[in-house]
């Protein structure tokens, strides 16, 4: 779908946007290894861990949710058949997304391919991306609705940067808005919008992901007033920083006049090769994908957010960013 079109690719097939409802702009569903599993069978029961998923995303429906953006992208265990079949019965619209997930190296394949390097040819990088979009994923005609890319504390790598390239040559030959993954305590936002905005990109078509992690009011204010929107995002990971302190940075942040510029999601998953279930559950009890709507909104609320402003966040804004309309605020401007 391009920019603008009102329509949003689903694992269902494209949906108008003004039915996405309330949305988590940055989550995941199943997130697997697969070389792990081909390698010694057993390590993920893929029926058990499906029906799961089905019985979680159902609650997260009854939980007032409506649609759940997917961020798995490749390094980090894609496998959209996999999410289709959690998906069914849950009536959420859940959206896909393309990308390569690197905060330093890319894999030998895509180190070795493409323009100036050993076995030459156009970038794979590029033609992977946009196929997700125009094509579809693997053979499931499952087309991507965004395109995700990563930048960490090492900054930008050669490798990273090749990624925020193609990932911007995608985004402008599709339409398709960009999402990322940050770390906000070096402040790699910046170096995101500085990359993609030199190759053309409209940073009104990019998130920046994990923004939630700062409490530093001057670089999430930065992020907004060039142009982008940002993820406060990982609600529920306390290792990182507690609900309350990311509660009142909205609300701050809202109480300044940037609600048209902020979604909240929660970065988290069904299920991850990456956490023994009984450990995630006692270091992290609330990193699930209820949270916000169990608590996060109401004490937000306690904390003067207006219920406009929390569906600005939830629906508005979600669908502004996902089908390239104009947000409330640009409306009114």
């Amino acid at each position: 779908m391009t920019a603008g079109s009102g329509l949003v690719e689903t694992i269902g097939g494209p949906i108008d946007a003004d039915v996405l409802g309330r949305t988590l702009l940055h989550e995941h569903v199943l997130l697997v290894e697969p070389e792990l599993d081909a390698n010694y069978p057993g390590w993920f029961d893929e029926d058990s861990e499906v029906r799961d998923a089905q019985h979680q995303l159902r609650r997260l429906k009854e939980a007032g949710i409506d649609t759940l953006v997917d961020l798995t992208v490749l390094g980090l265990g894609r496998n959209v058949d996999l999410v289709r079949r959690a998906a069914e019965g849950s009536g959420l619209n859940i959206v896909v997304a393309t990308g390569i997930y690197t905060m330093d190296e890319l894999p030998p394949f895509f180190r070795r391919r493409g323009p100036g390097r050993l076995m030459g040819g156009d970038d794979p990088l590029e033609a992977f991306l946009v196929r997700d979009i125009v094509q579809g994923i693997a053979e499931t005609g499952v087309k991507a609705g965004v395109i995700k890319c990563a930048t960490g504390e090492r900054g930008v790598t050669d490798d990273v940067d090749r990624v925020l390239r193609a990932t911007a040559t995608a985004h402008l030959r599709t339409g398709a808005p960009i999402s990322t993954h940050t770390d906000a305590g070096t402040f790699r936002g910046h170096d995101q919008q500085r990359i993609l905005g030199s190759e053309g990109v409209d940073l009104g078509r990019v998130l920046i992901g994990h923004s939630g992690d700062s409490e530093d009011l001057g670089y999430l204010t930065e992020l907004m007033d060039a142009g982008s929107y940002i993820g406060m995002d990982r609600f529920g990971m306390d290792t990182i920083l507690p609900t309350e302190n990311r509660c009142r940075v909205v609300a701050e942040l809202v109480k300044r006049g940037y609600a048209s510029r902020i979604v909240l999601s929660h970065d988290t998953n069904c299920y991850t090769v990456n956490w023994e279930k009984d450990v995630r559950e006692r270091v992290l009890p609330d990193w699930h994908h209820r949270f916000i709507s169990e608590y996060v909104l109401g004490r937000l609320g306690e904390l003067g957010v207006s219920p406009d402003d929390i569906d600005q966040m939830m629906r508005v804004n979600p669908r502004s960013f996902l089908a390239g309309a104009p947000s409330r605020t640009e409306v009114a401007a």
